[in-house]
C-alpha cells in the first residue's frame, strides 16, 4: 500500500518510538493497554488493521479479518464509517451495512462486530483480528471463541484498550510482559503501552487531572492496571474532608435533597453549594436522614421536612432512578410519587427534581465520587459535616470494592454501608459527571 493509493481519511501524523515498534511488531499476538485518546484505536484499530488485511489477502484468496468491540453499536460506531473511507475506493468491490463488512477486489472479507455475542465469528476461519475495549469484554471471549477461530489460519490478534481494573486483561497482560521477557521476538505475545502524555496537549492532562480522583487517572490516562480492591472512596481523609459546616449553611440558596430507597435503613442525604472551609467552591454536606428500619419513602420525607422545613429557597431532588425498585412504594404509587406528595406539602411548587432516566454506572458514580472529594491535581471540593451526617462519614470510611473486581462496591460485606453514599453519589454524578474528553487523534509516522 503506498502513498499514491490511500485516501484523504489518512493525514500524516507525527512519530512515536512505542507507536512505531508496535507497527513493525513481529509477534502474532500483541497486547496494547494505553491511555485515554493516545492514538491506540486509531493506529492499531484502523490503520495497522487495514495494512495487514490488505498485505495478507496473498495467502487465501477468501481471507477473513474482523475487528470487534464490546457491543455492535460500538463497534459500528467507532469503526464502520472510518473503514469504508480508509479503503482506497478502487480496491473494494462491495459493502454491505447490514452484515458490516467490506468486500476488497481480491476476495478479502472485513467485517465490523459485537462481541457481545462472541458466537458470530464462529464456524468460519479467521485470518485475523482487533479485539477493541478487550477489558469490557467477557473473559470467555478469547479462550473459548476467538483462539480457536484464529488457529486454522494461524491468525493474529491484537487487544488493545484502556485498563479495567485487575481483570482478564490485565492477566493476559502480564502473560504478554512475561512471555517477552522469557522469549524476546520469538514470543507468540507481545506488549506495547504509552501514557496520554506523550500524546495530548499538557493542557488536556493538567484538565483530566482536575477532573479525575487520582486512582482513575492513573487507569485512563497513564494506562495503569489499578487495583481498586478496598476502600471505594479511598481519598476521603476524615481529618482533612470533616469540619463544622453546618453554620455555612444559606436559608436562601438551593437545598439538595439525595435520595436512595430502602426500608433497612431508610435514607437521605443533605448537601448545599457553599465556600468550604479551604476558601474553595465545593459541595458541603450538612445534614442526613437515618432511620434504621422499618423506615420508608414517607417516612423519610417527614424527616426532612421536621429537619429542613424552615428553608425559604428552592429545593432541588436527586436519587435513584429506578423509582425505589428496592424501596416502599407498592400500593400507593412509585417511591418518586410518594416523594412529591410529601415535599409538596412543606416546600410548596420550590421543589425541582433532576433525575435521569437511568441511572449511571456504578463505577462512573464513583469515580465522580471520588474525584470530588480530592482530584489528581488535589483540589478538595467535597467536605462533610461530622456532627450532621455521621452515617455518611461511617460510609465513606467503611465501603469497600469487590475483591478481584473492577471497583464494584461489595453490597454483601456489610447491609448497613453504602445506601448513604449511593444517595449523594446520584447528586455528584448527575451535575459534576467525570467527563469524557473529546481531543484531536493521536499521532504516529508509519514511513
Amino acid at each position: 500500500m503506498t502513498g499514491k493509493s490511500l485516501t484523504s481519511r489518512w493525514d500524516r501524523l507525527k512519530h512515536h518510538d512505542v507507536q512505531y515498534s508496535g507497527w513493525h511488531s513481529p509477534h502474532r499476538f500483541n497486547v496494547v493497554p494505553a491511555g485515554r485518546r493516545s492514538g491506540k484505536t486509531e493506529i492499531w484499530g484502523k490503520r495497522r488493521f487495514i495494512y495487514r488485511a490488505m498485505r495478507g489477502s496473498a495467502r487465501f484468496n477468501d481471507a477473513r479479518y474482523f475487528v470487534g468491540a464490546p457491543t455492535r453499536d460500538q463497534a459500528k460506531r467507532i469503526y464502520w464509517g472510518d473503514l469504508k473511507k480508509m479503503f482506497p475506493p478502487q480496491i473494494v468491490e462491495d459493502k454491505s451495512e447490514s452484515e458490516l463488512m467490506i468486500e476488497l477486489a481480491t476476495g478479502t472479507r472485513i467485517f465490523v462486530i459485537g462481541m457481545d455475542k462472541p458466537e458470530r465469528i464462529e464456524g468460519t476461519p479467521w485470518d485475523g483480528c482487533v479485539l477493541d475495549e478487550y477489558a469490557n469484554m467477557k473473559a470467555k471471549v478469547w479462550g473459548e471463541h476467538v483462539r480457536p477461530a484464529l488457529s486454522d489460519r494461524l491468525g493474529w490478534c491484537d487487544f488493545i484498550g484502556v485498563p479495567e481494573g485487575r481483570n482478564h486483561y490485565y492477566e493476559l497482560s502480564r502473560f504478554a510482559l512475561q512471555e517477552m521477557a522469557e522469549k524476546g521476538e520469538d514470543s507468540a505475545y507481545g506488549h506495547y503501552s504509552w501514557p496520554s502524555a506523550d500524546i495530548l496537549p499538557e493542557s488536556e492532562i493538567e484538565a483530566a487531572k482536575a477532573d479525575l480522583d487520582e486512582l482513575t487517572y492513573d487507569q485512563e490516562y497513564n494506562a495503569s492496571f489499578v487495583n481498586f480492591s478496598g476502600r471505594a472512596y479511598y481519598p476521603f481523609i476524615e481529618a482533612t474532608h470533616t469540619a463544622r459546616i453546618k453554620p455555612l449553611y444559606n436559608t436562601l440558596k438551593p437545598l439538595i435533597l439525595c435520595f436512595d430507597f430502602n426500608v433497612e435503613p431508610g435514607v437521605a442525604a443533605i448537601a448545599q453549594e457553599m465556600t468550604l472551609p479551604t476558601g474553595k467552591p465545593g459541595t458541603g454536606c450538612i445534614g442526613e436522614v437515618y432511620i434504621p428500619r422499618n423506615s420508608n419513602t414517607p417516612a423519610v420525607c417527614r424527616k426532612i421536612a421536621q429537619q429542613w422545613g424552615n428553608h425559604a429557597g428552592n429545593v432541588v431532588v436527586y436519587g435513584d432512578a429506578s423509582g425505589g425498585a428496592r424501596g416502599s412504594a407498592k400500593v400507593n404509587g412509585s417511591d418518586w410519587d410518594l416523594i412529591k406528595f410529601e415535599l409538596r406539602k412543606t416546600f410548596g411548587n420550590r421543589v425541582h427534581y433532576r433525575v435521569p432516566s437511568a441511572n449511571p454506572a456504578e463505577r462512573s458514580r464513583i469515580n465522580a465520587m471520588n474525584t470530588r472529594i480530592k482530584a489528581g491535581n488535589g483540589h478538595i471540593r467535597l467536605m462533610v459535616d461530622p456532627v450532621e451526617c455521621k452515617w455518611l462519614v461511617k460510609d465513606l470510611e467503611g465501603v469497600q470494592t469487590l475483591t478481584g473486581g473492577a471497583g464494584e462496591i461489595d453490597k454483601a460485606k456489610d447491609r448497613k454501608l453504602s445506601h448513604m453514599t449511593d444517595a449523594l453519589g446520584y447528586y455528584i454524578s448527575k451535575e459534576f459527571p467525570v467527563r469524557d474528553s473529546r481531543v484531536r487523534r493521536a499521532s504516529l509516522s508509519i514511513g
